[in-house]
């Protein structure tokens, strides 16, 4: 059984708003497995959280880039130690050169496809990176990338607060970029903000759908079995419950049936399917990618007074 430290604790209470003592409850019950802690809260009613949230904490730059036409779009992330690096002139245009190479890309859209390609006079992408390293004088690494060209489809792209969120929106339609560029911008912020992790059901994977319906179905049981006895609901009712549930569920997760941002009293898709009907032709999301800075990461926090206390010692 993995130890339950009050950051461990602490930890689960930041991702799921719980109190205290039932994040504490929750960890000894599932060993000290934090996913399982999540789902355990969950199925108790005790969490508000959807899914666990991956700590923001490495610092660094997501960039963009399209081809003119915009039928070719590309996104990268690349880290770095300090926030002061990340807006450094020279770490932004190397960051810039690199989705441009990334949209360029002919022999895969991997990180190390990305490394072993020329950045300029013949040197390799991987090289220029480990000279950056040297001069900067901090760890620098290329996270992750994504390419997309799909044909038929039109991309469209948004960066929020200065490349730490970037967002691609693919856009089938016989339309020209330019028509759609203020719908696919619209789409890409609701992305931005809302964080959808499929763009319709048909994106769900089933690995995801039974893990939902289990929680859900626990939790519904949960709350039944503590009415009392005569009051508790039929096995039909139950199952009424959770279908309802999973559907109010699979919206907050589906792009195309949120709420739109700008105008609540519509969905996405609605909204998209009113500016196909100005424009006179069909527009239907279809792709999305959104990379946000350091998502998912743990940047080792340093505390000062302890490293003082601990060299004092010595």
């Amino acid at each position: 059984m993995a130890a339950i430290t009050a950051a461990l604790v602490k930890e689960l209470r930041e991702t799921t708003g719980a109190g205290m003592m039932d994040c504490k409850k929750a960890l000894v019950e599932t060993d000290g497995d934090m996913n399982k802690a999540i789902d355990y809260l969950r199925e108790k009613g005790l969490s508000k959280a959807a899914k666990k949230s991956g700590r923001i904490a490495a610092e660094g730059l997501v960039r963009l880039a399209f081809t003119a036409d915009g039928t070719k779009a590309a996104a990268i992330e690349v880290n770095s130690e300090s926030d002061f690096v990340a807006k450094n002139p020279e770490f932004i245009e190397f960051v810039e050169k690199l989705a441009d190479i990334t949209l360029n890309l002919e022999d895969g859209s991997c990180e190390n496809c990305l490394k072993k390609a020329e950045f300029a006079n013949g040197e390799t992408v991987e090289a220029v990176l480990v000279n950056k390293i040297a001069t900067i004088g901090e760890n620098m690494n290329i996270r992750r990338i994504a390419k997309c060209h799909t044909p038929g489809v039109k991309y469209v792209g948004y960066l929020h607060q200065g490349g730490r969120i970037g967002v691609i929106v693919g856009l089938k339609t016989e339309a020209s970029v330019e028509e759609v560029t203020t719908v696919g911008k619209d789409v890409a912020m609701q992305i931005c903000s809302m964080r959808p992790q499929f763009v319709d059901e048909s994106g769900i994977d089933e690995e995801y759908m039974a893990h939902e319906k289990e929680v859900i179905l626990a939790q519904a049981l949960n709350e039944n079995n503590q009415l009392p006895e005569d009051k508790r609901k039929p096995q039909a009712i139950v199952e009424k419950m959770i279908q309802g549930r999973l559907k109010k569920q699979l919206k907050e997760v589906c792009l195309v049936d949120q709420a739109f941002v700008k105008n609540g009293e519509m969905n996405v898709k609605q909204y998209v399917d009113s500016v196909a009907k100005e424009l006179g032709k069909s527009i239907e999301v279809v792709e999305m990618v959104r990379f946000e800075v350091g998502e998912g990461l743990e940047k080792k926090q340093e505390n000062f007074a302890e490293e003082v206390a601990k060299q004092m010692a010595q």
